[in-house]
């Protein structure tokens, strides 16, 4: 199933995309794409309906029908660094001996074609196509060979950066990685039937039409199962968390010299399976 948020920005209902690619509406079975909606026996559940009886919503995803971020209530965001060994060399810095861990605030959730924002005061915005995965059944210590019984689902993410802002004004990467609209989900969350091997996904983003990343989860140094086991060392897992598992090369900051973004240019990204996202870029 490709499950989705569509409506206003506050006010998304949830739906599902049927065959011939239309929003069909899930509000009469779940109230919310969160929580415990993304249970195993809640999905479960979900795909047994009978798609073309639902309710058919008018508009076209993506066009003059927006979507949402793909999960609503979203309690943890979680991210991983310098996950691809080729990114790590062009950021110059040395493969982590264990998986960098760090957050985007929840303000930072925006809709797949939302604008993003450059924040004030930035020179250094930059771009970051990633894997995402969504947590369905919650737990800790969870162990590696149980850890894809966790997913509830994958979506394409972009996570978008203030270079300075983490790396060059002390404190932790947050600070660059939180602003609002640096984090983009959906179009779709896109069920683990339809995705049999997360490590075979190819990714990429363009700027202005112009190819910046083109890789594949292949080259991933941890994987998205021994990420789940990791991060279930320090902390619940919980239904509704992200985790975004890294970007591949080509961000504007490894390019020599580095580019940025800049307002009025446009971003398209996305992975094979997931979607793709298209935002337009705005000065705060």
């Amino acid at each position: 199933m490709k499950l989705l948020r569509y409506g206003p920005a506050g006010q998304e209902k949830p739906g599902v995309l049927d065959a011939q690619g239309r929003v069909r509406d899930l509000s009469g079975h779940i109230t919310d794409l969160a929580g415990s909606a993304l249970l195993p026996e809640a999905l479960a559940r979900l795909g047994q309906l009978n798609i073309d009886s639902l309710p058919l919503v008018p508009g076209t995803p993506q066009q003059g029908l927006r979507l949402g971020p793909c999960v609503g209530a979203v309690g943890k965001f979680i991210c991983i660094g310098l996950n691809y060994s080729d990114h790590a060399a062009e950021s110059g810095m040395a493969v982590p001996p264990e998986p960098v861990v760090f957050n985007k605030w929840t303000s930072a959730i925006c809709g797949p074609d939302d604008d993003v924002q450059i924040p004030r005061g930035s020179v250094k915005t930059d771009w970051e196509v990633e894997l995402g995965v969504v947590i369905g059944q919650g737990g800790r210590y969870i162990a590696e060979a149980d850890a894809m019984r966790h997913v509830a689902g994958y979506c394409v993410v972009n996570d978008v950066s203030e270079r300075e802002f983490q790396i060059e004004r002390s404190g932790t990467w947050d600070k660059g990685k939180g602003c609002d609209t640096f984090g983009p989900l959906g179009p779709w969350l896109v069920t683990p039937d339809e995705v049999p091997d997360p490590q075979h996904l190819s990714l990429w983003l363009e700027v202005d039409g112009q190819r910046k990343q083109d890789g594949s989860t292949a080259t991933m140094v941890y994987p998205v199962a021994f990420l789940i086991s990791y991060l279930s060392r320090f902390m619940s897992l919980q239904s509704g968390d992200v985790i975004s598992t890294g970007t591949p090369p080509g961000v504007g900051m490894g390019h020599k010299p580095p580019v940025y973004l800049r307002a009025g240019q446009t971003m398209r990204l996305g992975v094979q399976g997931l979607g793709v996202q298209t935002q337009r870029v705005v000065q705060a």
